[in-house]
């Protein structure tokens, strides 16, 4: 299902899409553009987010790391033989 709406652009913008645009197609690439936009944009959102939690996170990992690392290396060495 489509929508009409009207919108608002600065003339600068209208001769960059007259140039680039084929006729007929502005809508589909208006919603293109949208879409690919908004998929940036939560990539970023969500690379930030794991970013964020794996410095939230580091130090606690970092203890479990050394909890484990003995017992881990045991293990390692005992399948070496």
């Amino acid at each position: 299902m489509n929508r009409r709406i009207n919108i608002t652009l600065p003339n600068e913008t209208i001769e960059l899409l007259d140039r680039i645009v084929p006729k007929g197609d502005l809508s589909r690439f208006i919603n293109d553009a949208v879409q690919y936009y908004i998929t940036e944009v939560e990539k970023k959102k969500l690379r930030k987010q794991l970013i964020q939690g794996a410095i939230e996170r580091s130090q606690r990992d970092l203890n479990l790391a050394e909890a484990w690392f003995d017992l881990e290396e045991e293990a390692w060495l005992k399948n070496q033989q």
